[in-house]
């Protein structure tokens, strides 16, 4: 009945401890040799999903940064990628810059070796130090980057407090219409604050899942949703079948069909049991 399972990685593939257990992968290889197409559908950077997919054993598709750069783990071909274009980044690049936001713009530029591109790295917000400090190699300064953004940008974020992040939300959505997706949350690896991402209107998970899905002749009602975070809502409601694991959000949990045990639980051994067992 499920023919495609897409997979959010933090707080559903892996546990609180970052680790994909022996038992979880082997669910997943099981489904995988059931039929079922399998996608790795997350918030990550492409660098940093890349190393889960060697463990699985499997040809896995990376959906990163929340569904605006999909890529082909095997040869790090890009099978998808969001733009900006020109007038939105500037746009976006001046609303943060008069709110005080010091911008992190994503790249396709794993081949490089870098992720993403910042104006500076000497800033004193407690919540972009902790950004930089974990993420330290993976950026380029840019000193112009608000009068001069590089090309192929396709995605970004902003780090703060909570409220500062969910404001900035709020900002973007008034200011920006119909130009911008943004979403608030907080990554396991930042203690220190929220990310706001910030991706081109339209783009999300769902979109990612479905543009794999399309290539494969695989409807919507065809596939099952997994995740935690409220940047999985988009792909958990239009699923045929959407399921928050136990460890989710309670708005995330509001918009699943079935809620699977915690990711600490090996809540992803239920869930394909659900979809091979009934």
């Amino acid at each position: 009945m499920y023919r495609l399972l897409a997979l959010d990685i933090d707080g559903t593939l892996v546990n609180s401890q970052n680790e994909l257990t022996d038992a979880t992968r082997a669910a997943v290889l099981r489904a995988k040799d059931a039929g079922v197409q399998v996608v790795l559908a997350t918030g990550r950077r492409y660098s940093r999903a890349l190393p889960l997919v060697a463990p699985l054993r499997m040809h896995v598709p990376l959906i990163t940064a929340s569904g605006a750069l999909i890529k082909d783990p095997v040869d790090h071909r890009t099978l998808f990628r969001a733009d900006f274009g020109p007038e939105v980044l500037g746009n976006l690049l001046a609303l943060l810059s008069s709110a005080g936001h010091d911008p992190v713009l994503y790249a396709d530029t794993y081949a490089e070796g870098f992720d993403y591109y910042c104006w500076r790295i000497d800033v004193e917000q407690p919540a972009l130090v902790e950004f930089y400090e974990v993420n330290a190699g993976c950026e380029r300064v840019c000193p112009d980057l608000l009068t001069r953004p590089p090309q192929g940008v396709f995605a970004g974020c902003a780090m703060g407090t909570r409220d500062a992040m969910l404001e900035l939300a709020r900002d973007l959505d008034h200011q920006l219409p119909g130009q911008l997706y943004a979403h608030v949350l907080r990554s396991p690896r930042y203690h220190k604050g929220f990310m706001c991402e910030i991706a081109p209107y339209g783009v999300s998970k769902w979109s990612g899942v479905l543009h794999l899905a399309d290539d494969w002749g695989i409807r919507p009602e065809e596939i099952c949703a997994v995740g935690d975070d409220v940047n999985d809502i988009p792909m958990i409601e239009a699923a045929g079948l959407g399921v928050a694991m136990g460890n989710a959000l309670d708005e995330v949990k509001a918009a699943a069909d079935r809620i699977a045990p915690c990711h600490d639980s090996d809540g992803l051994v239920e869930v394909v049991n659900w979809l091979l067992d009934g």
